[in-house]
């Protein structure tokens, strides 16, 4: 039986402009457009690039006890959280297995947004309605509800100003993981950032490629004349429709978890991604009680995960077939992630980017492969494994970081 995909309100856009076309979380998704994977991933290093994250879901909490309904359920600690910021983290469970990840929105003391993966808008909010007992909270969940585009990269701000009415405004005092507005004005009043004809939107700066950028949430019935208009507005500076090909390429070189991949139902430890656990400066309690807190603290060493960058830009598939094989020639793990980030290269024993300030005159930016491994055993910063898929080996070393010189940190008044 033939199971039909849902789409996003840019299908019919994508198809249009001859996307290869994939289900991604039960979504028909552009992989890439005729530019390719390679100059999407590189047009939002060097300027920007657009993405349709409508496949995303959004949930609404609100009511006097939804602080304490997320802060139990939720695995960073919010209580510091302060109105118009967001946190990035995750939802486990009873057995400290990842369900999801997801950003939390702090509106007010009593009413949340949380923005969860495809398919799994109805997941998290069973999830959360099923530990709130007695608590006075209202959990809406807007799968399909909401419209929501992505545009990365360091031509963003300047792009956005060109469809957003008052924009300096709007970008006066944006540090990252800091939004704006809302998307529902029969919720939360009317919004503080709206597009030229006025539809309210929601205006995060954060993203998913590790470089400067903002998502924008707004009815989808809205979202195709934006992203056309974002199109028209970044004309001159080069933009680019990207596919998950670069979203991936682009997440993997920054350094970011692909949720169901690199963090699933297994514990969440032991991996790059610590800071989104409540821990103690010693890393050996946690600050709060959550959801999975306690099998995390009873978590046996069994299973690592690093990040690794390959020796140039071939790769080998992900999965269970893709053996890790230490300097013995054991098999010790599997990979999770390998992608290629076409925008870095190997300079005298270290990693460069295309869009670092200080990049050496005249050098080739070849790409190099890079993602994330599963072992059985801890390793160091540095140790050469070899990844191993059938007949295909390439070399990869162990490191603390992949791409950079990243730009989603520093400062907005750089890129006005």
């Amino acid at each position: 039986m033939t199971t039909s995909l849902e789409t996003t309100p840019l299908n019919d856009w994508h198809k249009e402009q001859g996307a290869n076309m994939a289900n991604f979380g039960g979504f028909g998704m552009p992989l890439w457009y005729e530019t390719g994977v390679k100059n999407e991933h590189l047009a939002v290093l060097k300027s920007a690039g657009i993405f349709d994250t409508s496949h995303m879901a959004c949930i609404n909490v609100s009511g006097n006890d939804s602080f304490d309904l997320i802060n139990y359920c939720f695995t960073r600690n919010i209580a510091a959280l302060e109105n118009g910021r967001c946190v990035y983290g995750a939802f486990l469970d009873t057995n400290g297995h990842c369900l999801d990840d997801a950003i939390v929105y702090k509106f007010n003391s009593s009413f949340f947004m949380i923005c969860v993966n495809a398919g799994m808008g109805t997941t998290i909010a069973m999830h959360l309605d099923a530990n709130k007992a007695s608590l006075d909270v209202s959990i809406e969940d807007l799968s399909k509800k909401v419209g929501k585009m992505d545009i990365q990269g360091i031509n963003s701000a300047r792009i956005l100003s060109k469809v957003l009415q008052n924009p300096e405004i709007v970008f006066d005092k944006m540090p990252y993981f800091s939004f704006k507005g809302n998307f529902d004005e029969s919720a939360l009043g009317e919004s503080r950032v709206k597009l030229l004809d006025g539809t309210p939107a929601l205006l995060s700066r954060s993203g998913y490629t590790g470089e400067f950028g903002f998502e924008i949430f707004l009815d989808p019935k809205c979202i195709v004349k934006l992203w056309k208009d974002i199109l028209s507005a970044g004309n001159d500076y080069g933009i680019a429709a990207c596919g998950l090909g670069a979203r991936d390429s682009l997440r993997a070189g920054a350094c970011l978890p692909l949720s169901h991949q690199d963090i699933g139902p297994w514990k969440f430890i032991n991996h790059p991604w610590d800071f989104a656990l409540p821990y103690h400066n010693d890393k050996q309690s946690f600050t709060k009680d959550f959801i999975g807190a306690d099998a995390l603290s009873l978590s046996q060493d069994d299973s690592f995960t690093y990040p690794f960058v390959g020796d140039s830009l071939r790769k080998v598939a992900s999965g269970e077939t893709a053996q890790v094989i230490d300097e013995t020639g054991k098999p010790i793990g599997k990979v999770l992630t390998c992608a290629t980030d076409m925008g870095i290269t190997w300079q005298e024993g270290k990693i460069v980017c295309i869009c670092s300030d200080n990049l050496p005159q005249g050098i080739k930016i070849k790409g190099i492969s890079c993602g994330f491994v599963m072992v059985s055993k801890r390793l160091e910063p540095g140790m050469t494994l070899t990844l191993r898929e059938g007949k295909r080996m390439i070399t990869a070393t162990i490191v603390t970081d992949i791409r950079p010189d990243r730009t989603a940190r520093k400062k907005l008044d750089n890129f006005i």
